[in-house]
C-alpha cells in the first residue's frame, strides 16, 4: 500500500451499522444508544461505589448496601423501609431489607424504633457507620471530585444530564405501568 493510499485511508470515516431489531430508525438509534450507555453507566457507577466503600470500611458491601448507608445517613435522621424504597425508586423491598440486614449485623444501622412491630421501624446510621460515611465522603472526594472538576462547564452538564435522566425515569416508570396492566396470559403448559 503507497503512503497515498494509507492517508486517504486515515480522511475516511466507516459508519456503523447500528441498526438492529431495537433500533429500526433515528430515532430508535438514538434511544437504544442512551439505554446502554444507561446500562454501562449503571455498571460502573455500581463498581465505583463498591470499591470506594470497601476503601473507606474494609467492609465487603455492595454497591446496594453502599446506597442505603448512605440514603439512610443522609440529613441525619432515621428513615423507614417506605421512605428508603420511595428514595430510590424501588419497589423491591426484601432486598432492601437485606441490606438493612446485613448493614445492621455489621453495626452501621440500627433500629431506632423500640416498637416491636415492623410497621414504624426506622433506621439511622451507628456512629461507626457515620464515621464509614464520612471515609467514603472523603475518599470520593479526593478521587471523583477532582477528576470532574477538571472538565470545563461540567456542573452544567451534570444538570442537563440529571434532568434528562429524570425525565426518562417518568417515561420508563409509565411505561412499565401500562406495559404491567397489559400483560398478555401465557399457557405455562404448552
Amino acid at each position: 500500500m503507497s503512503d497515498k493510499e494509507i492517508i486517504n485511508l486515515k480522511k475516511e470515516t466507516l459508519e456503523l451499522d447500528r441498526h438492529w431489531h431495537l433500533a429500526t430508525n433515528d430515532h430508535e438509534i438514538a434511544l437504544t444508544e442512551l439505554e446502554y450507555s444507561l446500562l454501562r453507566s449503571y455498571e460502573s457507577f455500581s463498581r465505583w461505589m463498591k470499591e470506594c466503600m470497601v476503601a473507606a470500611s474494609g467492609f465487603n458491601m455492595s454497591a446496594n448496601d453502599c446506597a442505603i448507608l448512605n440514603l439512610i445517613a443522609m440529613r441525619g435522621r432515621s428513615k423507614g423501609i417506605t421512605e428508603i424504597s420511595r428514595l430510590l425508586n424501588r419497589d423491591d423491598n426484601t432486598n432492601i431489607q437485606y441490606s438493612i440486614r446485613k448493614l445492621t449485623q455489621d453495626k452501621l444501622v440500627e433500629k431506632t424504633s423500640s416498637d416491636k412491630r415492623r410497621k414504624g421501624v426506622r433506621y439511622r446510621a451507628t456512629p461507626a457507620g457515620n464515621e464509614v460515611v464520612n471515609r467514603f465522603v472523603a475518599l470520593r472526594k479526593g478521587l471523583l471530585i477532582e477528576m470532574t472538576e477538571a472538565i470545563r462547564a461540567i456542573d452544567d452538564q451534570f444538570a442537563n444530564g440529571s434532568k434528562i435522566l429524570d425525565i426518562m425515569t417518568g417515561m420508563y416508570d409509565q411505561g412499565a405501568r401500562i406495559a404491567a396492566t397489559h400483560r398478555p396470559t401465557f399457557n405455562e403448559e404448552d
